[in-house]
This record gives structure tokens, C-alpha cells and sequence, in this order.
């Protein structure tokens, strides 16, 4: 998939919330040795990796295709690609707002472990970011 076609997912997905990424951001995560890019037809997410740690950048399910267990699959996905680069843990930052998200990452392992106020900008108000991490056991292999 093409940074402009990730750009464009990412847009549908996020189009009432933060600011969608743009497909120069798109172009530089592709080309990074740092970051990797996981998608399928209605799924992306983007993951960046650093010594043993993992953070998680950004998943997100078109929302036509929402509540049928692809952002589930996907965020396996990208757990098990970190594991594999050797990431030990997985941090993410995630809108205390956002329901659906933090009932996802809370059901594959996830706990709070710190909050950003007023981090994410919604309309005219903020909104705090809960930080959360899981660890991730290493692949035998």
C-alpha cells in the first residue's frame, strides 16, 4: 500500500479526532529503519522499535469494517512483528475517551501506567492521553 493510500485510511479513521497523518509522514515510515508499517485492505498500524522497546504509533480499523475483530487481529500482528524484532515491551499512548480502544488493549494485556493531561486536542477542548504498556514475552526460536 502507498503512503498516500495509508494517508487516506488514516484520514477515514481519524477524521473526528486527532489530526490524521499526513502522507509525508506516511513516506517516512515506510522508509524508516526504525519504524515498520503493517496493513491490510481496511487495517493499518504503525509500530516503532528501539533497543528492546516497542511503540505502538497508531492502529486503526476503516470505520465500515469496525467491530469485527480486525483491529484485534491486527494489533496481534503488530505485537508478534515487535517480538520478533526483539522488542521486550509495547508502550502506546491512547485518548482516555476512546472506549473502544482502551476495551481492546486492556482485553490483549495492556495496563495504565501513566496520563498526559490535555494531550489530544478535540474540537474546541483537550483531551488526556492514558500511557500504557505490556510486556512482551521473547519468541523462542
Amino acid at each position: 500500500m502507498t503512503a498516500q493510500r495509508l494517508a487516506a485510511l488514516h484520514a477515514r479513521c481519524f477524521s473526528d479526532g486527532p489530526r490524521p497523518w499526513s502522507v509525508t509522514e506516511f513516506a517516512d515510515f515506510l522508509a524508516s529503519d526504525l519504524d515498520y508499517v503493517l496493513h491490510g485492505p481496511d487495517t493499518l498500524g504503525v509500530v516503532r522499535v528501539v533497543g528492546d522497546e516497542a511503540e505502538l504509533l497508531t492502529i486503526c480499523v476503516d470505520p465500515g469494517a469496525q467491530g469485527a475483530g480486525r483491529g484485534r487481529a491486527m494489533l496481534n500482528r503488530l505485537i508478534a512483528e515487535a517480538q520478533a524484532r526483539g522488542a521486550t515491551a509495547m508502550f502506546l499512548e491512547v485518548a482516555a475517551d476512546n472506549a473502544a480502544a482502551l476495551a481492546l488493549y486492556s482485553a490483549t494485556g495492556f495496563v495504565q501506567t501513566g496520563r498526559r493531561a490535555g494531550y489530544y486536542r478535540r474540537g474546541g477542548g483537550m483531551v488526556d492521553a492514558l500511557v500504557m504498556v505490556r510486556a512482551l514475552p521473547l519468541q523462542q526460536g
